[in-house]
Parts: structure tokens; C-alpha cells; sequence
């Protein structure tokens, strides 16, 4: 299709799964002890975790990288404090980066595990927070410009609410807008050029998160007038948590011109929460990477691995396998796509499908000229509609010959 494999997928390795997870879930405490990392919050620790994630980012040659602050950096105990250390693992990460060749795909602010942000970051009814969370954001647009990051990815993961009882749900969504009008004031008063994305989550850990899908989060950028500014970075399984299809919210997205990068995990449809495996489902990579073709490539996004092994699966080796198997399986989807797409079958069904907004009353439509009377009075002429089948089986016949 013009451009390298590489080129399409621009794959991603996250450090916070990859090299700070330990396999504890929701019932369970960690079962994984990495050679290393001594568990300890020291800086020399921190640098052999960023050794080792490089080391496995050259081996698996994965040309790029993600990280939260707090994933890379300790956390001191002031901010003076913390953001010294922040700057110290940043030089760290550049030599890494000029080392390798490796580059910074995004990097974003953890605004939600520490107790402080208990109630939310942007959305936090107390302003003292508020304005921490600011400042953390701040650092990152910093950080991430220095290390030629090309996005900077916002997950709210507490800017939601528990209790309708206790919340002023229209003053925290007027101040997570005005949060997101602050970064963006920054990232260009700076001279950074990184794209600005939303991630989609609708629960977990928050009951209500104002960031539910791609839909609500596009609602909401148009609702504030940011809708030129961001656009969003889609979790497939986030998307299903959403109870929509895993690539819904990446063609919700792609199709409105919001679609920046994927985290390309996929989850349980048997357990409640967010499990970031690997996606293993050749059928949904193929439909991704279809879209992604036919936008023409995610530019300054990728396709990141915010995946973690099995709690079961201890051993570093499964560290490789895992993302090994990632990579192939969105591989052997974009061959797929691909195919689909040149052989036209599939888009010359759905062009025919829709073949009576081509002419006529339907064109006048879709050129917003038609009127209710100019409706009515085809409805009159045109007499009582033709039931035509979808023919959904069919289609699903033919996606099964190219997976």
C-alpha cells in the first residue's frame, strides 16, 4: 500500500505493564520479581529498569517507547524534590535514546495513584490539588519536548465521579476543560509540537468518568471548543468495557477525524475489569489496521502495548513472547487489510448499500440542501420502500476468507 510495515504500525513498548508490573490484580498480590529491579524507589534502581526496557526495546526492534512520570521517576517527598529526580531520569532516557536510536512515542502525567488525587486531578473539587496536577502536567509537556516526544496522552483515571450527592458535575467538566486550554496553552507557548490525545475509559476506577468512549470525548472537546487541539488515543479495551465492539471506538474516531494512536491491547470477556492482554484475535486486528489504512496511517501516533503479561506468566521470557505475538498478529492484520482493501469486494458492497444517497433526493441530503418538504413530497412520489437486506452473514463470510 506505498509504505513499510514498519511505517504502518509504528510499535510502541510501555514501561508501567512491562517493567513496573508485578502481577497483582484486583484479588491478588504481585507474583513477578524481575533480576532487575530490586523493588526499591532509588534512583539506581529506576536507571536499571530503564537499562533493562531498553535492552528489550532494541532486541525486539521496537523503534519507540512510552512512559508515566511516576513509572520512570521516584516520587520525593515535595515537588522541588520530585521533578530534580524527574530531570535526572530524563537526561538518563536521552543518552538511552541517542544509545538506541530508540524514540519517545508519548509521554503522559500519573494524576490518579497517589492519595492526593483520590477525588480526581482536573476534576478535584479542591483547587490545591488542581493546581499540583497542573503543575505535574506541566513537567510532562516539558519532558516530553525535550526527549522529541510526538504526542502527550491525558487519561483521567479519577476524573469521574462516585456520587451524584456529593458532586457539581457541570464545575468539574468546565475545569477539566479549562485544565486541557492550560496544557495546550503550554505545550505552544514551549515550541512543542506534539499532539495532544484523550484516552476513553468508562469506569474503573471511577464509577462515572467523563471520559466514558470516543464518542463523549469528541462530544466534549466540541462542547469546550478544543476539538482543533486534541484528538484521542483509543484503548480496545477500554472500548469494550464501554460495552462496544473492540474496534468501535477506533472507527468512531477515525471516521470524525479524532484518531491520534491506539494502545493496542485487547480484554477478558470474562472478567469485569481492565486486563490489558495481548490481542491475540487475528479478525480484530485485521478490521484496526483496515482503518488505519484507510486514513492513511497514524502520523505522529502508533500502536503501543499497553499489554501486561498473564499474573501466571513470571518468567522474562514471557516478557518477549508476549510482544512478539502482538506485533505479529497486528502484522498478519495489516496484510489482511490490505488485501481486503485491494480487492474492493467488502467496499463495493457496503458503496451499493448506500447507492441511493449517490443521486437524487439522497445527494441533496448529503449536501445539506434537502428540506422536510422536499422529503415528503419524494416519500409521496416514491411510494412505500423497498425492505432490502443487510446481508451481515455475508459480509462475515467474506472477512473469514482473508483472516
Amino acid at each position: 500500500m506505498g509504505k513499510t510495515m514498519e511505517e504502518w504500525c509504528r510499535f510502541s513498548l510501555c514501561s508501567w505493564h512491562t517493567f513496573r508490573g508485578k502481577g497483582a490484580d484486583p484479588f491478588g498480590f504481585p507474583t513477578m520479581k524481575r533480576h532487575f529491579d530490586d523493588e526499591s524507589d532509588s534512583m539506581e534502581n529506576a536507571k536499571r529498569r530503564i537499562d533493562a526496557m531498553f535492552e528489550m526495546l532494541v532486541k525486539l526492534d521496537i523503534g519507540y517507547y512510552t512512559f508515566h512520570d511516576r513509572d520512570v521517576s521516584p516520587e520525593g517527598s515535595t515537588l522541588e524534590e520530585s521533578n530534580k529526580m524527574l530531570d535526572e531520569i530524563v537526561d538518563y532516557l536521552a543518552e538511552k535514546q541517542k544509545e538506541t536510536g530508540v524514540k519517545l512515542l508519548w509521554a503522559t502525567q500519573n494524576l490518579f495513584s497517589h492519595p492526593r488525587y483520590m477525588n480526581g486531578g482536573a476534576t478535584n473539587p479542591d483547587a490545591t490539588t488542581f493546581a499540583y496536577a497542573c503543575t505535574q502536567a506541566k513537567k510532562v509537556i516539558e519532558i516530553n519536548h525535550k526527549l522529541g516526544g510526538e504526542n502527550v496522552v491525558y487519561w483521567g483515571g479519577r476524573e469521574g465521579y462516585q456520587s451524584v450527592l456529593n458532586t457539581d458535575v457541570k464545575r468539574e467538566m468546565d475545569h477539566m476543560a479549562a485544565f486541557f486550554r492550560m496544557c495546550r496553552d503550554y505545550r505552544d507557548k514551549i515550541g512543542s509540537t506534539a499532539q495532544l490525545l484523550i484516552e476513553p475509559k468508562p469506569r474503573e476506577p471511577t464509577k462515572h468518568q467523563y471520559d466514558y468512549d470516543a464518542q463523549t470525548v469528541i462530544g466534549f472537546l466540541c462542547t469546550y471548543g478544543l476539538q482543533g487541539d486534541f484528538k484521542v488515543n483509543i484503548e480496545p479495551n477500554h472500548t469494550t468495557l464501554a460495552g462496544h465492539d473492540y474496534e468501535h471506538d477506533i472507527l468512531v474516531a477515525s471516521k470524525l477525524g479524532f484518531l491520534g494512536s491506539i494502545d493496542c491491547n485487547s480484554g477478558d470477556p470474562l472478567l469485569g475489569w481492565d486486563t490489558d492482554m495481548f490481542c491475540t484475535d487475528i479478525k480484530k486486528t485485521t478490521l484496526v489496521m483496515k482503518i488505519v489504512i484507510e486514513q492513511g496511517g497514524l502520523h505522529a501516533g502508533g500502536l503501543n502495548f499497553d499489554c501486561k503479561v498473564r499474573r501466571e506468566s513470571t518468567e522474562d521470557r514471557d516478557l518477549f513472547i508476549g510482544h512478539i505475538g502482538g506485533i505479529d498478529n497486528f502484522a498478519r492484520g495489516l496484510r489482511n487489510a490490505a488485501k481486503i482493501i485491494q480487492d474492493n469486494v467488502i467496499d463495493n458492497m457496503v458503496k451499493e448499500r448506500y447507492a441511493t444517497f449517490d443521486e437524487g433526493f439522497g445527494k441533496t441530503v448529503e449536501e445539506g440542501t434537502a428540506t422536510l418538504e422536499s422529503a415528503a413530497a419524494f416519500a409521496v412520489k416514491a411510494g412505500e420502500p423497498e425492505q432490502k437486506s443487510g446481508r451481515q452473514e455475508e459480509y462475515e463470510m467474506i472477512l473469514n476468507r482473508y483472516v
